[in-house]
């Protein structure tokens, strides 16, 4: 079991087995002897459409409740549901999902009766977890858990409800992608109550792995043919747990994460803007707000967030490159307060990208290109061995030579940062991002461009160069 940029990763057929319950046995015993929990005390448990959650989740209700915990039941919700009904009870939670990750694999998202846990935390997790390791027995699944799920999501709905006026989005015809992720039947009813005409598209009994920062040339082409045979205005997905929005111009092409969290903060008013060294370098000239660079992740953008609230600042807002947007102030918005929710969730942005196309009256497309972003892109390499990303960036950051040379087919390097990854500017002022992902085999390569053809062709420029390293090496 490894943690990631957001939660525990490991094989769907380990986390049916002991490991999930050791992990929450070690969860458990972490906030019991930290303080943050006392036995008797209510911990929630949400979970995915995976194969495998129900299982992970018996699992789990049976360790916590072996610890003395009461367990509470909030079925396949989203994670900021879950995280938000937690903070509203003070109550510490486990979402069992592997987010946009294949189906056989599998996760667990913590936390803390304050909010998602950091990176200290999962030091003392996984601890707790290797004290317990040799003489963990793994507990009869005897656990009963009290039924939450429909409060935990009724909590949820009210709040995205308030957030624009009524029947703000009336004119638009929006395909909702509903694949497995569970925010599937919320959002066609969220985006119905705001009068939008709603055409669920897609849905699945069996898991589809959908991710939002690098999305499929297949599930483009499915996004596509829907927008033109529907005419549809726009269509919108997300993740496996609904923390990572997916949303498409009325051509069926995705919009890019990092657009949706910008335009999101803009229409917030934000005065504090903390997002990874992964999101589009444009965002600094982009608004009227401060910015601060992270590591990739959830946890890294949540600490960026607390240290600007610490020092004073007001209006303090996070998103990723895969659009989770995060708040940690609170916000007055459609004449309500907007609680903070620490935390990446995909309605948010979701909400205020369409919004803005209905109050302006133009097309998604126009709305994206009247920010004039650099054109950034991004993919991945799958089932790539975890030695070799290691392999590979120890050479690259060995000295300029190296890096010199691994580029040498791709252009010459100006600037570079070393934050997460390694991150050039080339001297063609085009970037380009090595990096390998937190939670997965997986080698990560982000670029960005003057315009879509350049962007394309310097993503598969990069790819191809991480292959031929690797082959060859």
């Amino acid at each position: 079991m490894k943690f990631g940029t957001s939660g525990l990763r490991g094989l769907s057929a380990d986390l049916k087995g002991r490991a999930s319950a050791l992990y929450a046995a070690a969860f458990g015993q972490y906030l019991l002897e930290s303080g943050q929990a006392k036995r008797g005390d209510l911990i929630l448990l949400g979970r995915d459409f995976r194969d495998s959650s129900p299982e992970i989740a018996d699992n789990c209700t049976a360790a916590l409740a072996s610890l003395g915990f009461a367990v509470a039941d909030c079925g396949t919700v989203p994670t900021p549901a879950l995280a938000l009904y937690g903070l509203k009870l003070g109550a510490a939670s486990l979402m069992i999902t592997g987010s946009h990750i294949p189906a056989d694999r599998n996760g667990i998202k913590f936390y803390r009766p304050d909010g998602e846990i950091d990176k200290a935390d999962e030091t003392a997790i996984s601890a707790a977890a290797a004290k317990l390791d040799a003489t963990f027995v793994m507990p009869a699944k005897t656990g009963t858990a009290s039924d939450h799920a429909a409060v935990c999501a009724e909590g949820f709905f009210k709040r995205n409800a308030a957030i624009l006026p009524a029947k703000a989005l009336s004119g638009l015809r929006i395909g909702v992608y509903q694949h497995s992720t569970v925010a599937r039947d919320m959002l066609v009813d969220l985006l119905a109550l705001y009068g939008a005409e709603t055409l669920a598209l897609g849905r699945s009994q069996t898991f589809i792995p959908v991710d939002t920062e690098a999305v499929s040339p297949e599930t483009i082409e499915l996004l596509k043919g829907w927008a033109a045979e529907h005419r549809l205005d726009a269509i919108v997905s997300a993740d496996g747990d609904g923390d990572r929005p997916l949303v498409t111009d009325e051509t069926g092409t995705p919009l890019r994460g990092d657009l949706l969290g910008l335009i999101a903060a803009k229409i917030l008013k934000a005065a504090v803007v903390v997002t990874p060294v992964t999101s589009n370098s444009g965002i600094e000239t982009a608004g009227d707000f401060a910015v601060t660079r992270t590591k990739v992740g959830s946890p890294f953008v949540i600490s960026g967030m607390q240290e600007a609230v610490s020092a004073g600042k007001a209006r303090v807002i996070g998103f990723e490159a895969n659009g989770g947007t995060l708040t940690a102030s609170e916000f007055v918005i459609n004449g309500t307060v907007l609680a903070p929710l620490p935390t990446r969730d995909c309605f948010l942005p979701m909400l205020a990208v369409l919004s803005l196309s209905a109050t302006e009256g133009k097309p998604l497309s126009a709305i994206a290109s009247s920010f004039a972003l650099p054109v950034a892109a991004a993919d991945r390499l799958e089932n790539f061995p975890v030695e070799t990303s290691t392999r590979l960036m120890a050479y690259l950051r060995q000295s300029p030579d190296s890096l010199t040379e691994f580029l040498t087919p791709i252009g010459k390097p100006a600037t570079v940062s070393d934050i997460d990854g390694l991150r050039v500017t080339l001297k063609d002022e085009a970037v380009i991002h090595f990096r390998p992902s937190g939670n997965a085999p997986e080698m990560r390569c982000y670029v960005e461009a003057k315009d879509e053809a350049a962007a394309a062709a310097l993503l598969d420029a990069g790819l191809n160069r991480i292959r031929q390293w690797a082959n060859t090496n």
